[in-house]
């Protein structure tokens, strides 16, 4: 069932030209092709601002700072930037397992011809890097900056999945629901998952507006993300 939503409640910075929102997960950034889970992006934008453009997209389990322009000219000023990786992005995701990167980069080439199948494609893929941090590790987990620098779909899903570092709870890259009998070693009651998506969060963003200066914006984790985390903290360590 569609979930009720105003973006105006998600707004973190506004500008005479792009607003910054925090994306919930679960809300797909335009329309899904064949099928409705719920409100797209672009879709509530325009009834705040109606020539809105989304400059980039998260996809719909990802939360986070996604930014969007009012109007042609901010949209062709942002996407340039994105185009000539300009725009720092800056995503934290909690993979399985004890991680340790110390800005690891991964340069593999992503194949997304076929999305039911994207992959790693050497002879193929369109060119793509991520560099990656470890911030946090746990007894089972570890907390991870992920900074792309390309922006492929699945990105950073595949290039972690490529150095066997799931994101917890991506079924589609080889993880698992993660769930509170693996962290809490005495259970009462019903197991439950510790997050009912992918661990995945566009934390900031940074580019350049049109009058010349750079705006850095971040978003505070959804909910489900930071309780994880403090679970995590609580029972994991």
């Amino acid at each position: 069932m569609a979930k009720r939503a105003d973006i105006s409640d998600w707004i973190l910075k506004e500008t005479a030209d792009y607003v910054f929102v925090n994306k919930p997960p679960f809300f797909p950034s335009v329309p899904e092709r064949g099928k409705y889970t719920n409100i797209p992006v672009l879709e509530l934008a325009r009834k705040v601002w109606p020539d809105a453009i989304l400059c980039h997209r998260l996809d719909r389990e990802t939360s986070g700072v996604l930014l969007i322009a009012k109007n042609p000219e901010a949209y062709r000023h942002a996407s340039i930037q994105f185009e000539n990786r300009k725009v720092n992005k800056v995503y934290h995701a909690i993979v399985n397992g004890k991680i340790q990167f110390d800005n690891l980069e991964v340069n593999l080439p992503i194949n997304t011809d076929d999305l039911k199948h994207i992959r790693i494609d050497k002879l193929q893929g369109k060119a793509a890097t991520t560099y990656f941090q470890t911030l946090e590790v746990f007894r089972h987990f570890t907390l991870l900056e992920c900074k792309p620098v390309t922006g492929r779909l699945h990105q950073i899903r595949v290039h972690l999945a490529s150095q066997n570092a799931q994101i917890s709870g991506d079924v589609l890259y080889g993880s698992q629901v993660p769930m509170l009998s693996e962290i809490k070693r005495k259970m009462s009651g019903e197991d439950t998952p510790l997050i009912q998506r992918f661990a995945l969060h566009a934390y900031s963003l940074e580019f350049e507006q049109i009058n010349g200066e750079r705006i850095m914006v971040n978003a505070l984790y959804n909910k489900d993300f930071e309780v994880f985390i403090k679970l995590l903290r609580k029972y994991d360590l």
